[in-house]
């Protein structure tokens, strides 16, 4: 058992405040169902898997009406936390509950609640990895050509092509992302104070002058955005499992 493990400082955040408008159903996306489970129910499985793991916090909308219906609701290494206006609200929200918990030196791996087909060993993985680092999270290299394209308003619409970005250069980023809490949460704050745009947890400790790293996982750790995403992330479970 690893270091961080062992002295039981690693923790998982997972922001589950989110509406999902684009999958167009009733209810938010983590609560929909692949094999009479729920998106969000699948996700916990994979991280309560993990060895060592302290404890889940999860981030859970003000007006939430379905987390009480979930086989973890009561869970005892589960706690709960209200979110915010934008993702990254929501995370500071859980680390700011965290800090009751855990020290400011635990290890915090946030994941995305709509990624139910994580695998355990890549999780492992991360956690061997970042530790010896900044912190780092999973993803994976560039396989397809990659092209920036001109971003600004043409008058026929069309996205022309600028130039091809080099590919050997270019991950695609997943969760876990890894982090010391107390180093993550001022990286947020920080970010917010600036108005600085963060698009993931990472983006935010980079900016604070660190250097995460990259540790490649399974490219079947697919984010659920899209209806049709739901049928993919059951194909990929069931050939997990009969693996």
């Amino acid at each position: 058992m690893s270091e961080v493990a062992s002295n039981k400082e690693l923790w998982a955040l997972v922001p589950a405040s989110g509406i999902g408008s684009r999958m167009q159903s009733d209810r938010p996306k983590q609560y929909l169902t692949i094999n009479n489970r729920t998106v969000l129910d699948l996700t916990l499985t994979r991280l309560l898997a993990v060895p060592g793991l302290y404890g889940i916090m999860l981030v859970l909308s003000e007006d939430d009406d379905y987390w009480s219906l979930s086989q973890f609701a009561s869970h005892p290494k589960i706690h709960t936390a209200v979110g915010g206006g934008e993702r990254f609200h929501s995370v500071l929200n859980g680390l700011k509950a965290l800090q009751s918990l855990a020290s400011d030196q635990a290890w915090i791996m946030v994941h995305d609640a709509a990624r139910p087909c994580v695998r355990v060993s890549d999780i492992e993985n991360l956690i061997g990895s970042a530790t010896q680092a900044d912190g780092g999270l999973l993803g994976i290299p560039a396989k397809d050509t990659v092209k920036q394209v001109n971003t600004g308003q043409s008058q026929d619409g069309l996205h022309r092509v600028n130039s091809t970005v080099d590919r050997s250069k270019i991950w695609l980023a997943y969760t876990p992302q890894m982090f010391r809490l107390g180093q993550l949460r001022h990286a947020i704050e920080q970010s917010i104070e600036k108005q600085s745009m963060i698009t993931d947890d990472a983006s935010a400790m980079e900016m604070a002058g660190f250097e995460p790293i990259m540790v490649e996982g399974a490219s079947d750790n697919i984010k659920i955005t899209h209806p049709q995403d739901l049928s993919l992330a059951e194909w990929y479970l069931t050939k997990q499992v009969s693996n």
